[in-house]
């Protein structure tokens, strides 16, 4: 069988669904690669690599499909792209099902079946699988080094025979799998770190990587996390005592990194223009949300903005932005999902429609929009006549409050997912279908403060 690697057309998507060195294991399960030509060029793997591989080369991307079973991308086909797919065709990429508008509808009414890999359920076996933490783990990364390229000031303490540099105070909002690795790498960089989180067991998390725990640590607080992992929505009370708290903090802050993302809906507001206001000239904040409306209200998507003296990181993609790394984990969660459609005896698609990790992320199949938790997208869709726009970035306002950050079982098999609620605390980090009554996290932690995300950033911040 054919497996197609498409080259990425958005813009500022810089990463590739296929390494050279995944496509010699591709190879091995009795494969035929085609890669369309130039798709590694933004990750720095020139197509002589491939060659090297093993894959053979194609002109563009219709060429790279012709007879193809499966295609692998970072991003879903725009409109145009789809058309060039065979009916049946297996799609692993991103959908982003729930701005993709039209976009989602054209993949179904081209036949095609695609899997939504940011739909990937919270259980052991699909760990391999996980896109949102490979991807959030760097995010997390990346922005710290983004935010000490636009700090006017170093990072660590220093004592010089000039004087005493003092270190750098960075809050962290969110200990999920980017806000983890963001505290393990500010640590690295020698800041005094502070992490917020309404999670009782990410403040374990935290204080094992050597920051400071912030949070209003009452009855309430104690209650704020239910046996599945995840944070229970909070009273008004407690929201304004955080925010205050928050507040607080904040003007003695140089740097903040916020990492609050919702399935389905806008990013919620942590930080207001008041804050911002607050804080001393020249302090960075970095907002991992801005996709999606961001978390500070004055982000601009693709821009450093300034406003009060404090500059405001708005990289709409910060995966893309370390495209060689990223694209190596991308690689390997699609060549592991990959493994499990594919009987490596019989060399042919073994697709087992009932196992969890497929009923989970397939959402388009035999030319309808499948996954139960997009019902009400379908619905919007058919209202629209097929003809909604997809959404570059959420619209409405969010209110401020934190979004707190999830994590998954260890070993536990995570329940069926129900659709997402209205009112609900999307997705660079959040799983789809969050429970009634519980605010899914920015970012997927791995575990339960022991998953493969915390663990490595805490043997890699100490």
């Amino acid at each position: 069988m054919k497996i197609a690697i498409l080259k990425e057309r958005r813009p500022g998507e810089a990463r590739v669904a296929a390494t050279p060195e995944v496509v010699k294991k591709y190879l091995g399960l009795g494969f035929e690669i085609a890669v369309e030509t130039g798709a590694g060029d933004g990750a720095s793997l020139p197509d002589s690599l491939y060659e090297q591989a093993g894959a053979t080369l194609a002109k563009d991307a219709k060429a790279a499909l012709a007879g193809a079973g499966i295609a692998l991308k970072v991003q879903r086909p725009t409109a145009a792209e789809a058309k060039a797919f065979d009916r049946g065709t297996l799609l692993l990429s991103l959908v982003d099902p729930y701005r993709a508008g039209a976009e989602l509808k054209a993949l179904a009414d081209a036949g095609i079946t695609a899997f939504a890999m940011e739909f990937m359920p919270r259980i052991t076996r699909a760990q391999s699988m996980d896109v949102l933490s490979s991807q959030a783990n760097l995010a997390g990364y990346k922005a710290v080094i983004d935010a000490a390229g636009e700090f006017g000031r170093a990072f660590p303490l220093m004592m010089t025979a000039a004087g005493r540099v003092n270190p750098a105070q960075v809050l962290v909002m969110g200990a999920g799998v980017a806000g983890l690795q963001a505290i393990a790498t500010a640590r690295r960089l020698g800041a005094v770190v502070h992490a917020t989180d309404v999670r009782p067991a990410a403040k374990e998390q935290v204080e094992s990587l050597g920051a400071k725990f912030v949070a209003v640590e009452d009855e309430e607080f104690k209650q704020a996390e239910t046996a599945g992992g995840y944070a229970k929505e909070m009273s008004d009370a407690y929201k304004k005592k955080q925010a205050e708290l928050t507040a607080e903090t904040i003007k003695k802050m140089d740097i903040v990194i916020t990492t609050a993302l919702i399935p389905g809906r806008p990013a919620p507001k942590l930080i207001s223009a008041e804050m911002v206001e607050s804080m001393k000239p020249g302090s960075v904040i970095v907002d991992l949300a801005v996709e999606t409306g961001g978390n500070c209200e004055l982000s601009e998507p693709d821009r450093i903005a300034v406003k009060h003296g404090v500059k405001i990181i708005g990289h709409r993609n910060l995966p893309a932005r370390l495209a060689t790394d990223t694209s190596q984990l991308y690689a390997t969660n699609l060549f592991n999902l990959v493994s499990l459609l594919w009987d490596k005896a019989e060399k042919k698609l073994a697709v087992d429609w009932d196992d969890e990790i497929v009923k989970s992320t397939v959402v388009t199949r035999d030319g309808e929009i499948v996954h139960p938790n997009l019902e009400q997208v379908k619905a919007e869709l058919a209202k629209a006549g097929g003809d909604a726009p997809a959404e570059p970035a959420a619209a409405k306002k969010a209110p401020v409050k934190k979004a707190p950050a999830k994590k998954a079982p260890a070993k536990k098999a995570a329940a069926k997912p129900a659709a997402p609620q209205p009112g609900a605390s999307e997705t660079p980090g959040g799983t789809p279908g969050e429970t009634p009554g519980e605010v899914p996290s920015e970012d997927r932690a791995a575990g339960d403060g022991q998953g493969p995300a915390a663990q490595e950033a805490e043997k890699n911040g100490k």
